[in-house]
């Protein structure tokens, strides 16, 4: 890895079951967390690794959420990361859901704006945390 640039780290819940925000919305992009990097000093060629969780209440019912990253702050944004877990019938307890993301080589400007959004297929779905989005910025 070359050289370490920056890193921020956006908390929105820190332990289980501390927040009860409902997804009302189908598959409508729900932001849960968002990092602006500071790109001074940076050479070669710039990576952002990215990584987070999640946990959600699902509804009992045959369930898609689906965790998506931009490079911006709209959910039209350029797409970094997009992943759908699916849940099956029989879960009571709460999901977490753990992802990793990268964007390699992205367009240098002053500050680099990641924004990650949750969504669902179905209503009933609650997030309940913990809720973690967190990134760095590296360079050759």
């Amino acid at each position: 890895m070359g050289t370490f640039i920056d890193g921020r780290t956006s908390q929105n819940a820190s332990t289980a079951n501390s927040i009860s925000i409902p997804i009302t919305v189908l598959n409508t992009p729900q932001l849960f967390g968002q990092i602006g990097l500071n790109t001074m000093g940076i050479t070669g060629t710039p990576r952002v690794l990215l990584k987070g969780t999640l946990s959600v209440q699902l509804p009992l019912a045959l369930v898609g959420i689906t965790i998506s990253i931009v490079r911006g702050t709209l959910p039209t944004d350029p797409l970094v990361y997009s992943a759908t877990s699916t849940f099956g019938l029989s879960i009571l307890a709460p999901q977490v859901i753990a992802f990793s993301a990268d964007d390699f080589n992205p367009p240098i400007t002053p500050q680099l704006v990641y924004t990650a959004f949750v969504s669902s297929n179905l209503l009933g779905t609650i997030r309940v945390g913990p809720e973690s989005f967190d990134g760095i910025l590296v360079g050759d």
